[in-house]
């Protein structure tokens, strides 16, 4: 495996004890002791966590007004003690302020930016502007364990590949074909995907796409993946990694159903690209912390996903 494809123009210094990072709400509004075990955890970890100063406004639905929450995540870019930027959660909002993001200062100082979910069209967009690779994932979530733990201070603090494995266990891993491609893989979850479509989603061609996502009715899974294959956004696409599709279906439930699957199938297959499926990402039980923006390689045969480290 490259250790970096050409067309990534940073890597990120590994994270180191002493370390300061910021924690915003790009986003909707953290639960206080959601914040406080974050501090709680990264503070264990030797790290200064230092909590932005609207990350706990609340604005309906939002963590905050828009101006409000881009200045705390533009202070953190600017600030050049800063080397992490993390999330405290997803939910929604973050789409309101992708572009406003200070692009130019990002890539003068290369940070790591750590989010999932609504989270992922930042990221996105740090790739489209800067090329920059970041971390799809959050340390804090409620569904954290063993292997989100281990995934995350991989991530962070090694230079080493990160090697995923498709689970039995994961309803996805039914999506599984056959092949083994390499490529950037860039993506996450596919609302946000889909929100940054025409206006901050990178060229996918060439590229391995990541999907997960949660709460989504079968209409809405089937409407965005139509959508963007007709816009030819997927096209090119080498491969495609497939997580959890936690709460997705005709009813809520805790995994993707069988309708789910059929639609996953049914839109993702006429792309011709090895899929894997299985692949514990997302919003399900104990998810796997990812690099985003970096080399990988998927063998659908063997049933892995290897990806270059963000950190050198």
């Amino acid at each position: 495996m490259p250790d970096v494809d050409p067309r990534m123009r940073r890597m990120l210094p590994r994270l180191q004890k002493g370390d300061r990072v910021a924690l915003v709400s790009p986003a909707s509004t953290p639960a206080p002791e959601d914040v406080a075990r974050a501090v709680r955890y990264l503070e264990a970890l030797g790290l200064r966590p230092e909590v932005g100063r609207h990350a706990s406004d609340q604005l309906k639905y939002l963590a905050g007004q828009d101006e409000d929450r881009l200045a705390d995540l533009n202070q953190a870019i600017r600030d050049p003690g800063i080397r992490a930027i993390m999330a405290t959660r997803g939910g929604k909002g973050a789409y309101r302020i992708a572009d406003g993001m200070d692009f130019a200062a990002l890539a003068a100082d290369p940070k790591f930016l750590i989010g999932s979910s609504e989270i992922t069209i930042l990221h996105l967009a740090v790739w489209e502007h800067c090329r920059i690779p970041g971390i799809h994932g959050a340390p804090w979530d409620q569904s954290f364990g063993a292997g989100s733990a281990a995934s995350f201070l991989h991530a962070v603090f090694r230079s080493e590949p990160v090697v995923l494995h498709s689970r039995g266990d994961e309803p996805t891993i039914a999506l599984t074909t056959s092949g083994r491609v390499e490529g950037i893989l860039l993506g996450g979850n596919q609302d946000s995907i889909a929100t940054a479509a025409g206006w901050v989603l990178p060229e996918l061609a060439g590229s391995i796409l990541l999907l997960e996502a949660f709460n989504l009715r079968l209409g809405h899974i089937d409407r965005q993946l139509t959508m963007l294959t007709k816009a030819g956004h997927f096209e090119g696409l080498v491969g495609v990694a497939v997580g959890q599709y936690t709460q997705c279906g005709a009813q809520a439930s805790t995994s993707a159903d069988s309708d789910t699957l059929w639609i996953l199938r049914d839109r993702l297959g006429p792309l011709g690209a090895p899929i894997l499926g299985g692949l514990p990402i997302g919003h399900g039980a104990d998810p796997r912390a990812v690099p985003v923006g970096t080399w990988a390689t998927l063998d659908a045969d063997a049933g892995w996903l290897e990806v270059a480290p963000a950190a050198s």
